[in-house]
C-alpha cells in the first residue's frame, strides 16, 4: 500500500486478535471484517492526507479506522440474537449491533492498544447517525471513510446477488 500506513498499522495487523477478524464475514460473504477494517484504515488516511492533517493526528485517525470494528464477537449468530430478543422495544433497538458496536470497539481496542481519547471518541462515533455526532476531524474523516468502504462493499454484495439470480446468456 505505502509505507507510512505499513509503519503506523503493523502493530496492530499483526496481532492475533485482530489477525482473528479474517474469520469474520462483513457486509456480504465476499469480504471479511478483517478486509474491511484495513480498507477504512486506508481511505481514513487517504482522506487525512488529503485534508492535510497533521502527521500525528493522520497517525491517529489511521489507527482509528483499522480498529473501528474491533468488538470481537459475531454479530450475526444466534447467541448475538438471543441477546437482543431479550430486550423488548426501544431496549431492544438499543442494544442492536449498529448502535452498541463503536462504544464496544472503543473499550476493547484501548484495553490492547494505546489509543487517546480523540481516537476512542472517533471509534465510538462512526456510526453516525446512530451513534454520537463526531466532535473532531478524526472522527468525522473515520466516519466517512467507513460509509464509503461499506457502501463499496455492499454493492459489491449485491452485484454478486443480482449475477447469480440473472446470470447472463451466451448467444450462440
Amino acid at each position: 500500500m505505502d509505507l507510512r500506513f505499513d509503519e503506523i498499522t503493523a502493530d496492530i495487523l499483526a496481532h492475533p486478535l485482530f489477525q482473528g477478524l479474517k474469520e469474520h464475514c462483513h457486509h456480504g460473504k465476499e469480504n471479511t471484517l478483517y478486509d474491511h477494517s484495513l480498507s477504512t484504515a486506508y481511505c481514513a488516511y487517504r482522506l487525512a492526507l488529503r485534508f492535510h492533517l497533521p502527521e500525528d493526528r493522520v497517525r491517529a485517525v489511521t489507527r482509528a479506522a483499522l480498529l473501528h470494528d474491533f468488538f470481537l464477537y459475531d454479530w450475526r449468530s444466534e447467541a448475538h440474537r438471543r441477546f437482543v430478543q431479550q430486550y423488548k422495544g426501544w431496549h431492544r433497538i438499543a442494544r442492536m449491533h449498529a448502535f452498541t458496536h463503536g462504544a464496544l470497539a472503543a473499550r476493547r481496542a484501548s484495553r490492547r492498544f494505546d489509543l487517546d481519547d480523540r481516537q476512542r471518541a472517533a471509534i465510538t462515533c462512526h456510526m453516525f447517525p446512530l451513534a454520537p455526532m463526531p466532535k473532531s476531524a478524526e472522527g468525522w474523516i473515520l466516519t466517512l471513510a467507513d460509509k464509503m468502504v461499506a457502501s463499496r462493499e455492499v454493492s459489491a454484495s449485491m452485484m454478486c446477488k443480482v449475477r447469480r439470480l440473472y446470470p447472463r446468456h451466451s448467444v450462440a
